[in-house]
């Protein structure tokens, strides 16, 4: 396994990567210009990640050389960004710790190329040889483990027309929520199935203060198609939050395939980033605007004029 980690990012970029419409760069100077900035550079990923550790390695390495050119100072990457199995188990024969190998290469790669990376769905070693977690992990800038979140919601669903799904066979649920504060604000870190229970979202803004949410996510065509982009805009809109969506798309395997669409989202819901291509691999880039975050919560404050816990308990029917 060792060999892939040597992978570099000077590795060309294929002509057949399609990229987003990239802004041009928001000049900064050092770590305490990017913290003081009113507004920061980010990018997602899209890409397909297959039973290939090296494979999806080089086009992690190829995305951080174009999101860095970019000028962007995080990249988020998907759900399962390291390895999608092309059978069942194939997950848990991989999985490792946070300090081992995979999680070594890619806080390297985050290092050399001085950018802050959030890989969206790790797989981690669980208890014991039969589950792993799905984990979300954030890498700084120096490669440095900032924050860890494993996903609490699992997926254990009859896709309608679609296959038959059961996340807790293969994967232990995490317990706690994830807030680190961050050059891009106050983060809140989720993962894919979460995206459908708002109510960690309501926790992440009212009870933690976060101003963006991460929801790297897998999701599949059919429920893409339904609800991807409807759920990402309510999220937003309901929490005052930038929302950065990275997916997996297209065919894993053959039969495995994922719905794309990586999207950026502003605290009004409005769509700031996404590629041109829903299924292909690629970035997109938008500013995170501090003053448009204040700017909405200021005008709808939705934090003073929401219900306590306590009020609901009291409500009569």
């Amino acid at each position: 396994m060792a060999s892939w980690l040597h992978l570099r990012l000077n590795t060309p970029i294929p002509s057949s990567i399609k990229f987003g419409a990239t802004p041009p760069p928001i000049p900064v100077s050092g770590n305490d210009s990017v913290a003081m900035a009113n507004s920061i550079r980010v990018a997602a990923a899209q890409m397909t990640s297959v039973n290939d550790l090296a494979t999806n390695f080089a086009t992690c390495s190829r995305l951080v050389k174009e999101a860095a050119s970019a000028g962007a100072k995080l990249l988020c990457f998907p759900e399962n960004f390291s390895y999608v199995g092309a059978k069942q188990g194939d997950s848990l024969k991989i999985a490792e710790p946070l300090d081992g190998p995979i999680l070594r290469g890619y806080c390297s790669l985050a290092r050399e190329s001085s950018i802050w990376l959030s890989l969206g769905g790790f797989q981690e070693k669980g208890c014991g040889d039969a589950h792993l977690r799905n984990t979300h992990v954030l890498i700084d800038d120096a490669g440095n483990i900032r924050s860890t979140y494993s996903k609490m919601h699992l997926f254990d669903v009859d896709v309608p027309g679609g296959a038959v799904y059961k996340e807790s066979s293969f994967t232990e649920p995490g317990k706690d929520i994830a807030v680190v504060d961050s050059p891009f604000g106050r983060i809140g870190l989720t993962v894919c199935y979460d995206l459908r229970f708002p109510d960690l979202y309501q926790h992440l803004r009212f009870h933690h203060d976060a101003q963006v949410l991460l929801i790297p996510a897998a999701f599949t065509t059919a429920t893409g198609q339904a609800h991807w982009e409807v759920l990402l805009r309510a999220r937003a809109i309901e929490t005052q939050c930038y929302v950065i969506a990275a997916a997996q798309a297209g065919k894993h395997s053959e039969k495995r395939e994922s719905y794309g669409d990586t999207l950026i989202i502003d605290p009004w819901g409005t769509i700031v980033g996404r590629l041109p291509d829903r299924s292909s691999t690629g970035i997109t880039v938008a500013d995170i605007d501090f003053s448009l975050i204040d700017s909405i919560r200021a005008k709808m404050p939705l934090s003073v004029h929401r219900k306590p816990a306590d009020f609901w308990r009291s409500a009569s029917l």
